[in-house]
């Protein structure tokens, strides 16, 4: 990967870098790092999180509700600042329930997702009053059970494992087996034992994959959610309260990348409302998004501690790596490994100079967080950055491998 100022990569685009220094909510990158007090850290530029929402706001319509995937990152400062700014907060643990109620926001408008979930997990989910999207028949009785443990109502959706997938993803969650949801032919059967169970039906979370920056498959992808959840719908055991759209929003990575065209997708969804609007009128229609509202208002910051050549290639050898920042070296979900866009914090203003690999503390080839990168010179104790950080970085990450202490992090 190429990278130059006269020809950055797209996501150095919102980043200021008119001084030597790179700025992250507003603070010199050298001076952020004397603050938090070591490195590696990450570090989450909270104006950058307000103005994305704002700017999505600006496009859809007026009848979707926008919830945030919070395991996209679950640090509860950036949960707290994101409470003011959404409408809902979707959950895949008791963990990031507590964050979510943590932070404020209202039970009723929290989201319990994910295969897997303990009777622990659901006593907790019934206790909170948050809405428990069901994965399986299994996990619908024991609902029901932990709900009359309890004394108490607990309302339930039902994940549609929906019979398409969404082209160009890189996740498909949709379309063909799947550990996730409630396959899409068998969802007339759990509504009825739902109804028998006495259980308070919500309504549905349709979501057919993740990481996707073609608009026309995300249309396409919403056209169909709406008329299988029109189809389901007429099966139900009670009205359509709660529609989970999904989301599947992505952010550029990699230099060929293209940000997501937010017109297209938005006219679809505006199309849907009208739809959803007249069929379902009492449904809550809402748009879940993680990586895309949080992936590029964060970077990873970490040290050079050396600086080596091996038979003709210059190593820039960090304290960070991937038990921090798994995604970032390739092995997150890359069948070809490319770089994210990273560079040399603290000489931002020098053009690139020289082509060097940037790797890790680890004793493993795979810490690679930039393989052949043109940068600018870079000495033992200079800052190096990776862009698109904001998402799934410390805790999709093998922290705990050869005892390494955990990276800091910080909301600016």
């Amino acid at each position: 990967m190429t990278l130059t100022l006269d020809a950055p990569h797209p996501a150095l685009a919102a980043w200021d870098r008119s001084g030597p220094e790179l700025l992250v909510g507003g603070v010199p990158l050298s001076r952020l790092a004397a603050r938090v007090g070591s490195t590696p850290f990450f570090a989450y530029d909270r104006e950058k999180l307000t103005a994305r929402v704002g700017r999505l706001r600006r496009f859809l319509p007026e009848a979707i509700h926008l919830h945030y995937a919070v395991k996209a990152n679950p640090m509860p400062a950036l949960v707290a600042h994101m409470a003011g700014l959404v409408d809902g907060f979707d959950v895949a643990s008791a963990g990031e329930m507590a964050t979510a109620l943590d932070a404020g926001m209202a039970p009723q408008h929290v989201s319990f997702a994910g295969p897997g979930k303990t009777d622990a997990e659901l006593r907790r989910a019934v206790a909170a009053g948050i809405v428990v999207e069901a994965e399986s028949e299994g996990e619908v009785r024991r609902l029901a059970a932990q709900a009359a443990a309890l004394g108490l109502s607990a309302t339930v959706v039902v994940r549609v494992n929906p019979d398409f997938a969404l082209k160009g993803s890189g996740m498909k969650m949709g379309g063909g087996p799947q550990q996730f949801g409630v396959d899409a032919e068998r969802v007339p059967a759990l509504l009825r034992l739902i109804g028998d169970l006495s259980l308070d039906f919500a309504g549905f979370h349709i979501f057919a994959g993740s990481q996707n920056l073609r608009a026309d498959q995300l249309a396409l992808a919403q056209e169909r959610t709406v008329d299988l959840a029109l189809r389901l719908a007429g099966q139900a055991p009670g009205p359509v309260r709660h529609l989970n759209l999904g989301g599947g929003f992505g952010i550029p990575y990699f230099p060929d990348d293209r940000p997501l065209d937010l017109g297209p997708v938005a006219d679809s969804l505006a199309r849907a409302a009208l739809r959803l609007g007249e069929r379902l009128p009492g449904a809550r229609l809402i748009l879940e998004l993680g990586r895309y509202l949080v992936g590029e208002a964060g970077v990873y910051v970490c040290r050079v501690v050396d600086r080596k050549e091996s038979r003709g290639q210059v190593f820039l050898v960090t304290d960070g790596g991937l038990h921090h920042h798994l995604a970032a070296s390739g092995n997150f979900g890359q069948v070809i490994r490319r770089n994210y866009p990273l560079a040399i914090g603290t000489r931002m203003d020098r053009p690139a100079e020289e082509t060097a690999s940037v790797v890790g503390c680890l004793c493993t080839p795979l810490d690679l967080l930039g393989d052949r990168c043109a940068l600018p010179r870079a000495e033992v104790g200079d800052l190096l950055v990776v862009f698109q950080s904001g998402a799934y970085g410390t805790t999709a990450s093998p922290a705990a491998f050869l005892g390494h202490p955990p990276p800091a992090e910080v909301l600016v």
